[in-house]
């Protein structure tokens, strides 16, 4: 009984954290369709949320990124999406489950990707991920989600990523980057590991008697956050308008901004290049 309380007012502390906040204004950096172009399965979208949770991820991550997904492109999963570019992600509310990449159009997002991935890792990675949607995150640990209700938690700084770990449950695995993680670390990739380096050994790559060896440490799957993949020394930052061929001398400049905010018109109208070739104001 008290159980099933537990976990009501769990699923409840999961809507009230996922709904979307109405103040966000969206600051994409690129088209829709270059951001699908330039996508790679096995590639990790990172995203800036617009939900009530997503403030306090950043504040507690000291991150611009809240969440991240990781793309599998289409016809991958039986019965969803067709040809559609789709993402595996993990939430609180909905468990591990597919999505559209048209789900984050117009958001600010960054593409993470893993360097000299051979297919058949990758193929493992994305069985990795298929294979668990579906899977439900237990709520009953409604303490796990009450530290996400304040957007900015009063938390010194040295202190705020360790909130996260600090007695992290299934709601925070969901909303940390665990399924990520696992799918990674099982085919072997490293992350953001642990690293010392010892004596080389015979078998080493570079064995000799002054030589020594770098050795990773794998870190535990439930401590990963989307900053990570962001910030480790292992994937690719991958921006689709330098990847569609961005020319600064092609670029159209209007009138000078006279304040900060957004100019009004059609998002992106001068951001990627997609109009070589119009007519040339340079600076």
């Amino acid at each position: 009984m008290a159980n099933r309380i537990l976990r009501g007012v769990g699923r409840w502390l999961a809507g009230y954290l996922n709904a979307e906040l109405p103040s966000y204004t969206p600051l994409a950096t690129h088209t829709a369709e270059r951001l699908q172009q330039t996508l790679l399965p096995g590639d990790i979208l990172l995203v800036e949320g617009n939900r009530r949770i997503s403030a306090a991820i950043k504040y507690l991550t000291q991150s611009t990124w809240s969440h991240a997904a990781l793309y599998i492109g289409s016809g991958v999963v039986s019965g969803q999406g067709g040809d559609s570019p789709l993402l595996i992600e993990a939430d609180t509310e909905h468990g591990v489950v597919v999505a559209p990449l048209s789900k984050y159009d117009g958001m600010h997002t960054r593409i993470c990707r893993p360097v000299a991935l051979s297919d058949e890792d990758r193929q493992a990675l994305i069985a990795f991920a298929v294979a668990r949607i579906g899977h439900q995150y237990d709520l009953k640990n409604i303490f796990d989600l009450v530290r996400y209700l304040l957007p900015t938690p009063p938390v010194p700084t040295r202190f705020r990523r360790d909130l996260l770990s600090m007695g992290s449950g299934e709601p925070t695995r969901a909303i940390c980057s665990t399924l990520i993680a696992q799918a990674f670390q099982s085919i072997g990739y490293p992350i953001l590991p642990a690293v010392y380096t010892r004596p080389s050994r015979p078998g080493d790559p570079a064995h000799c008697n002054t030589c020594e060896t770098e050795v990773l440490r794998v870190r535990h799957h439930s401590l990963f956050t989307p900053r990570d993949f962001d910030i480790s020394p292992y994937f690719a930052i991958i921006k689709p308008t330098i990847e569609g061929g961005f020319d600064y001398q092609n670029v159209v400049w209007g009138a000078p901004c006279v304040s900060n905010e957004p100019p009004a018109g059609p998002p992106l109208a001068s951001v990627g290049n997609d109009d070589a070739g119009a007519d040339q104001h340079r600076a």
